[in-house]
């Protein structure tokens, strides 16, 4: 049986790459550094703090996996852009690329972002679109993308690097973009917005780990775009959340600037996906949307059957509680774990 190790088991595509990785048949482990899990049926789950490159190398010797697909990274929201941890992470990484190899590993999948493409240039080919990031976190991702492809060719070892795009879907971070307008809305709270003129690739987490997994059971390598290859203005998007919702009333279009950092377009050539790896999206925009919304009504009416009481004045925290979203300043969705 093949064996295959997956980073950030936990995190936002982890968690749904795993169980279709069972049924594609693999001996599957699972590395996560966070509390202990329910016991997840043919899965075997590892504590692990990857940064600890010692108890690394150890995880993965023991191992031994033939697969690899290294979701894990840091992607504090709002932090990551910036954080010296990026650092950290592409040393964890160039370690276990190295392990992997040296324990005769075969085939891998790194995730890597869209924050590694030239945004100028708002269509994203991997074939003609040049890289320039513009954080440290794109740099990091691009640097490692380069040793990555080296080293793998130069020991032989069948590689690909899966570049994300926007992501949205159940366990998405709560301050996100869609979640924050859901949740917002649902709790008949404002949403403040930009104009919302930005066009964006959006990709539900769920069609995200189906992507992951037909790439790592392909024999295509080097880079791929993981995305849906649909443009979408983030207007469209909020506007279609609160119509679902029937709360357009608290949508305040406009009131929030756009940032300058903020490109005008970032849409994912999906050429490669779709031809080479033979995969493309079964949710569109608007079943992704109806499922996200139910997921969260669902969290939203669980936690408020354990919140315990707060007074009103606190609980509502006045008006700087509404919400001000509209900015896709967030690349990574959940690659840790």
């Amino acid at each position: 049986m093949k064996t295959v190790l997956v980073t950030g088991g936990r995190g936002f595509i982890g968690r749904h790459a795993v169980p279709r990785l069972r049924e594609e048949g693999f001996d599957v482990h699972l590395v996560t550094h966070s509390k202990p899990l329910n016991t997840l049926d043919g899965v075997q789950v590892h504590y692990c703090d990857l940064l600890d490159l010692g108890e690394q190398r150890a995880l993965v010797s023991r191992i031994r996996p033939s697969h690899l697909v290294h979701f894990a990274w840091y992607t504090a929201h709002g932090l990551f852009w910036s954080s010296a941890e990026n650092l950290r992470w592409v040393q964890a990484s160039i370690e276990l690329l190295k392990t992997f190899a040296d324990c005769g590993g075969r085939r891998t999948i790194f995730a890597g972002s869209c924050a590694e493409y030239d945004w100028s240039f708002g269509h994203c080919s991997e074939a003609s679109t040049p890289t320039a990031p513009r954080s440290l976190y794109g740099t990091c991702k691009t640097a490692l993308q380069q040793m990555f492809t080296q080293y793998c060719r130069q020991e032989k070892i069948s590689a690909g690097w899966g570049r994300v795009f926007f992501l949205y879907g159940p366990y998405e971070t709560k301050s996100r973009l869609i979640p924050s307008v859901v949740t917002a809305l649902l709790e008949d709270k404002p949403v403040r917005c930009t104009s919302g003129a930005q066009i964006r690739d959006f990709l539900h987490v769920e069609d995200a780990a189906a992507a992951f997994c037909a790439f790592l059971t392909s024999d295509v390598e080097n880079v791929v775009n993981i995305a849906s290859g649909r443009a979408v203005s983030i207007k469209d998007v909020v506007e279609l959340i609160a119509d679902k919702i029937g709360r357009r009333d608290l949508l305040e279009l406009g009131a929030v600037p756009i940032s300058e950092a903020e490109p005008p377009m970032l849409l994912a050539d999906t050429k490669r996906l779709a031809e080479e790896v033979g995969w493309r999206p079964q949710y569109d925009l608007s079943r992704g949307l109806d499922q996200t919304i139910e997921w969260w009504k669902g969290r939203l009416e669980r936690q408020s059957s354990v919140a315990p009481r707060v007074s009103p004045s606190i609980a509502e925290g006045g008006p700087a509680a509404a919400r001000r979203v509209g900015r896709a300043d967030g690349m990574k969705r959940g690659e840790s774990s």
